[in-house]
């Protein structure tokens, strides 16, 4: 309040100013179109971030994954080898990791109005964008289901017949060279097309060693392991080597690029009233795995990464035994590699036990090998239609009808050693249709804007896998799953200006789910696994998601007030929810087990200024969530499922309620012609108030120390995050313009798990980049110098915790270190 009284006084002399008073530095303006009509992001009562597509080139952005780092409470990252192609995407603590399409994703991802349901498929490159809008909060009205979090919306350029466009080349640290282009065109008086593409490759920046050649079997090298103790790194009749000595024992170079795409528009304009635009677009990537490294991480001064020993039969979940090579070679800090390298093999050599407690005795005592090859291949492609039709001069009719597909494969060895712990590959297949309609009118000299719609969307997954676990003891599987899934919703939104300062807004959605799974566990040639393993049970199992809880009503309700033409408050209350199903990978059939959908109820109040002549914007939203049912994957599930049936385990549960309170702030300063300077912050408190129990078990606190904990936060939620940016444009004459910008941004500590626990922590990190743009006095070529992660720092994206399931490793997924390139780009 305080605040609000304070700017409200200091813009005081500048009030009564109106467009025309505005100065040439004045800050920009965007259109949106987040509550289905444009309107300027200053009048939108939301918690809204829009960025230009000329903003997104001075910042050197480049895929979806970038742009939260200036979003306030925004978490976009790409994933780890394990989950394949796809993005973590997290907003105000609330969002999806995991790529199994079986899984919600919790913040919405959409281009162009269409909805992708998956998160595989969503590290979207920034082809020849417009603008992109990321609402923060739930947008169960707005955007429909899972978006609880909030959304991301990205909008290409629409072809206008102009007869222009533009291509770029990069060329950059490890041979990066990017393409890219774009071309728009008439073909008649009425149709017009625009065709863009882009092509990225650059060498990887984890160098993958052979270990057998590195450290040939029976050398000299030696290490001191936990105990203390000196041991040869690869004894006699050990490790053998796979690659010749004069390539460097290098097997490949992960973390590497080759990214294509396309995308292609027709667009039909007979007269004004009707506009119809269809898109096509095709993605292809094929690359290594993306580069992980092994942590050295302990516990109580116990180093529980790498550490893992084979068990006896003794043990409830049976004998192991990763080691198929002679000589004694446990699990531990000799495979230690550095922080941009790893002795990863994605090998698993056949191997033999004998006796009846043997590691193998499930399958004869022998274990067949696996072998894959540490690739990455994603193909996907997409058609839509996108229909406006204005009925008459208040009323229009929007269609939007969508299919997409893709396939991808990607393997994972995630101990990241030559040793038989983790070997698995990846064969993921999607489809979905999708067919939205609104109608949108005005009512009352326009006092009244009005949309009703409909949303229809049906799809399947088939999650192929074989899976190579030996720490856990299972035979060696392969999965086959289905799981196909329906939604239908209707939904209304009004928006009425009472007065010419005050309005309100409100919005109401009703959704109907539908899912149904399959499951298959068989032998990898499609013979049964042996009968009796607690795995082959599952083999036919089916499910059904339907019911009570597959029905969802959402509402909103906004008032906006404009203090004057430039200052506006809002406040808000809000809903959303994610979808619940059937935990999609059960490793016994006590795993088997059902979650509700989680829902989120937001308050919200909002200030929204542009203040000093305009150049000067200020936004404020401070909000308080109560987020109930909370979807949380357990990695150790003995306290829910019993003993012997814990691990491993990657069960999906509703572990709890939590409270959620917070603030973010927003601002773009142009003090003086030619200069910029754009800024955020946002601080996230997380408070679990309590947790669901299981019959007699709790899924967390202080009666489950497996779970989460009171205090802990969600899965890569940074308390605190900022970021500030500042540009200067240098007229040089005829010589046209220099540029410099520099960005600053920060991420407080994030858990790579639920359970927050120290072997999952990353650190806070603040990164830098930089970049120098020269401009020709027509403004239609420019070269461009940039730098990223300037002061090379060393950070990870995301970590794979796999300690509490017994299997004694952690990994990360570093991020890039520092890395420079050159553009030159010419439009016409």
């Amino acid at each position: 309040m305080a605040l609000t009284v304070a700017l409200f006084v200091s813009s005081a002399p500048v009030l009564a100013q109106d467009d025309k008073g505005a100065a040439d530095n004045s800050t920009d303006e965007i259109l949106v179109t987040a509550q289905f009509r444009q309107q300027n992001v200053q009048k939108t009562p939301l918690a809204i971030t829009a960025v230009s597509g000329d903003m997104l080139d001075a910042r050197s952005q480049t895929s979806i994954a970038d742009i939260a780092n200036q979003a306030p409470s925004v978490t976009l990252k790409p994933q780890g080898a394990s989950f394949g192609p796809s993005l973590t995407a997290n907003i105000r603590g609330v969002g999806q990791y995991d790529f199994n399409p079986a899984f919600e994703p919790g913040v919405g991802m959409y281009v162009d109005d269409v909805y992708y349901p998956t998160l595989t498929g969503s590290i979207l490159d920034l082809l020849d964008v417009d603008r992109v809008e990321i609402l923060r909060g739930p947008q169960g009205t707005l955007a429909g289901k899972n978006s609880i979090g909030g959304a991301v919306k990205m909008y290409s350029k629409r072809p206008t017949g102009s007869n222009s466009g533009f291509i770029s080349g990069t060329y950059g640290s490890r041979d990066r060279i990017d393409l890219r282009g774009a071309v728009d065109f008439a073909l008649t008086d009425t149709v017009s097309a625009r065709l863009s593409g882009v092509m990225k490759r650059q060498g990887g920046y984890i160098t993958n060693y052979d270990f057998g050649c590195l450290y040939p079997a029976g050398g000299s090298a030696t290490f001191v392991n936990g105990d203390g103790v000196t041991l040869p790194v690869n004894p006699a009749g050990g490790i053998p080597a796979l690659v010749p000595a004069f390539k460097n024992c290098v097997r490949s170079m992960e973390g590497d690029k080759d990214y294509k795409a396309l995308r292609g528009q027709l667009r039909f304009q007979p007269n004004d009233r009707l506009d119809i635009n269809i898109i096509g677009d095709f993605t292809k990537e094929d690359h290594r795995s993306a580069g992980a490294v092994l942590l050295d991480r302990s516990v109580n001064g116990v180093r529980v990464s790498p550490n893992f020993v084979d068990r006896p039969s003794t043990s409830p979940y049976g004998a192991t035994d990763i080691n198929p090579y002679g000589g004694n070679i446990p699990y531990d800090n000799r495979f230690l590699c550095g922080p941009y390298c790893n002795f990863a093999s994605y090998l698993a050599p056949a191997d033999y036990s004998s006796g009846p407690g043997g590691a193998f005795a499930n399958t004869g005592g022998v274990r067949q090998a696996t072998a894959f090859d540490g690739m990455l291949d994603y193909s996907g492609w997409g058609v839509s239609g996108q229909l406006e039709y204005e009925l008459n001069d208040s009323m229009t009719l929007n269609s939007i009808s969508a299919y997409r597909s893709y396939h991808t494969t990607f393997d994972n060895d995630d101990d990241l050693s030559p040793l038989a712990h983790t070997n698995n590959t990846n064969d993921l297949r999607f489809w979905m249709a999708s067919e939205e309609l609104r109608l949108s009118g005005k009512l009352f000299d326009d006092a009244v804007n009005y949309t009703l719609g409909g949303f229809y969307l049906t799809q399947k997954s088939v999650n192929a896998a074989i899976v190579d676990i030996r720490y856990s003891g299972l035979p060696l599987f392969a999965n086959d799953d289905v799981t196909k899934a329906k939604t239908a919703a209707a939904f209304a939104h009004v928006s009425w200006q009472v007065t010419p300062e005050l309005s309100f807004n409100a919005g109401l959605r009703y959704t109907n789910e539908y899912k149904a799974y399959t499951f298959s566990r068989r032998s990898p040639d499609g013979s049964p696994l042996p009968a009796g393993t607690s795995i082959a049970v599952l083999d036919g199992r089916t499910g059904i998601y339907d019911g009570p809880e597959s029905t969802r009503w959402d509402y909103r309700l906004n008032a906006q007030y404009e203090i004057t033409p430039d200052i506006s408050i809002y406040g808000q209350v809000s809903t959303g929810f994610k979808g619940g199903g059937i935990s999609p990978r059960p490793f016994n059939d006590r795993q088997v087990l059902s979650f509700g959908p989680e829902t989120l109820t937001s308050y919200e109040l909002g200030w929204k200024s542009e203040l000093f002549d305009r150049k000067v914007r200020l936004n404020i939203a401070t909000y308080l969530s109560k987020y109930s049912n909370i979807q949380l994957a357990l990695t150790n599930c003995t306290a829910i499922v019993g003993d012997g049936y814990g691990v491993p385990c990657s069960l999906t549960v509703n572990a709890g309620n939590a409270d959620i309170k917070g603030f973010e702030v927003e601002t773009t300063v142009r003090p003086v012609k030619g200069l910029l300077v754009d800024g955020s912050v946002s601080f996230v408190d997380f408070d679990y108030k309590k947790f669901a129990t299981y019959g007699s078990a709790t899924v967390g606190g202080p009666g489950n120390p497996n779970g989460p904990q009171f205090g802990d936060y969600p899965v890569y939620t940074p308390r605190w995050k900022w970021a500030v940016g500042a540009q200067y444009t240098a007229d040089l004459g005829s010589a046209g313009t220099l540029t410099p910008r520099i960005d600053l941004s920060y991420q407080g500590k994030v858990y790579g798990a639920a359970a927050n626990r120290s072997t999952n922590l990353i650190d806070a990190y603040t990164m830098a980049n930089a970049r120098l743009t020269w401009a020709n006095p027509d403004s239609d070529l420019e070269i461009s110098l940039e730098v990223t992660n300037l002061f090379d720092k060393y950070y990870l994206l995301t970590v794979m915790d796999f300690v509490s399931q017994g299997a004694g490793l952690v990994s990360g997924q570093p991020g890039r270190p520092r890395e420079w390139a050159v553009t030159v780009k010419k439009s016409f």
